[in-house]
């Protein structure tokens, strides 16, 4: 019987499928130490964000040699050092799609927060203050969505915004010949300078660590914000607070922090600053979609493996 580890939580009906398939399936989160001898145990383990699956724990897997495949419930494969893991023999699986959706939409709710004052209101009305007149805002429609990375989740929102009247730029490794002809490529430069929004949809890599930093937050227009629900250390989060203390940008929404789960304290407390608990892929109907691709991948692994089926 296959031994199934996961650790950060799975959607109820997925990890009913897997012991229907005759799986045996833990669901415990394992702090480091703990995890160096627990993974000696296991087949497969599951992953979200919380668990680093790092070389020190591969290494403490291959002692065993039981551990074939690591899957990470999401889009991010940064907390997984996975060309050391393939390099082994272990394979690495993710879910791209389930979540492109529920990202988007919590990308485009920060957006319309920022655009009308709603957590400056928020915070005023709970003090007894009715700040009506201050707390005019601005509507989304006609302005200039910048995409920096295109794509699951940048296309999906890319649709949204199209859909309610925004102007869409985006700029990727490459431009997408197969992208709609609204939806135009640009310079990265470009971007920073004519955005209304500007939101982040990139890998966290050494090319892409802090690539919003002081001088990027400067060539922004003063009326623009800056929305990161990709992640963390991605951006430089003491220049992005200066930014918006010095007014060189309106405000941001923060949905991944560089240390989490105890991000900077300037971000958390800001007026200007909307920030979430990394909750992008947070919906009821991600989770399902993930712990159902979850249980594919795993199924579909060891079916390969037991009929020898090549190109599987």
């Amino acid at each position: 019987m296959k031994k199934i580890l996961i650790t950060d939580g799975m959607d109820k009906n997925a990890i009913e499928i897997l012991l229907n398939q005759g799986f045996d399936v833990e669901e415990k989160f394992y702090p480091e130490e703990e995890l160096k001898e627990k993974i000696k145990e296991v087949d497969v383990i599951i992953v979200r964000s919380a668990t680093k699956i790092r070389q020190n724990i591969i290494d403490e897997a291959l002692k065993t040699g039981r551990l074939k495949l690591v899957v990470r419930g999401g889009v991010g494969l940064d907390n997984i050092d996975v060309a050391y893991a393939k390099a082994r023999g272990i394979e690495v699986r993710n879910t791209p799609c389930a979540s492109s959706n529920a990202v988007a939409e919590l990308v485009l709710c920060e957006m319309l927060v920022l655009a009308r004052n709603v957590k400056l209101a928020n915070l005023t009305l709970q003090e007894g203050v009715w700040a009506k007149k201050k707390l005019k805002g601005t509507e989304i429609h006609g302005k200039t969505l910048g995409l920096i990375g295109f794509g699951n989740i940048a296309r999906s929102l890319a649709e949204k915004a199209n859909n309610l009247g925004m102007n869409v730029i985006y700029n990727d490794i490459v431009e997408h010949i197969d992208a709609r002809e609204c939806f135009k490529f640009a310079k990265f430069e470009e971007i920073i300078e004519k955005a209304d929004y500007i939101t982040v949809h990139t890998p966290l890599t050494e090319d892409t660590k802090y690539m919003f930093n002081k001088e990027v937050f400067k060539n922004m227009k003063e009326t623009a914000f800056f929305i990161n629900c990709a992640r963390g250390g991605i951006v430089q989060e003491e220049d992005l607070l200066e930014a918006i203390n010095t007014n060189e940008i309106a405000g941001a929404a923060i949905d991944c922090f560089e240390n989490e789960p105890q991000p900077i304290e300037g971000l958390l407390n800001h007026p200007k600053v909307t920030v979430t608990p990394h909750i992008g892929a947070s919906t009821r109907e991600a989770q399902e979609r993930i712990g159902l691709e979850i249980a594919d991948i795993v199924i579909n692994y060891f079916t390969c493996i037991l009929v020898n089926a090549s190109g599987c």
